[in-house]
């Protein structure tokens, strides 16, 4: 099911998305895209947040940028739960 499908106001959509994003970048790392969820590649291609080149889903720069901002947000925590 396609997450535009389900009604969600944006802003849900946009964090579902976001909350997934690293791991589902990880899946595509280990080439493992047959388990991202149904719907997401074509919602995050629709945020611009992916994209098709030639035949393989690679992040775009805003995808890129975004993981770097959540993967520094998770160490931040990390560290403030670590002291």
């Amino acid at each position: 099911m396609n997450l535009a499908t389900l009604a969600l106001p944006d802003t849900n959509r946009r964090e579902l998305l976001r909350g997934e994003l690293l791991a589902t970048v990880d899946l595509l790392k280990r080439r493992r895209a047959a388990d991202i969820g149904k719907g997401f590649v074509d919602d995050y291609v629709a945020m611009h947040w992916m994209e098709w080149h030639g035949g393989s889903l690679r992040l775009t720069t805003t995808g890129e940028n975004l993981c770097k901002h959540l993967s520094s947000s998770l160490a931040r925590t990390a560290l403030r739960t670590a002291a």
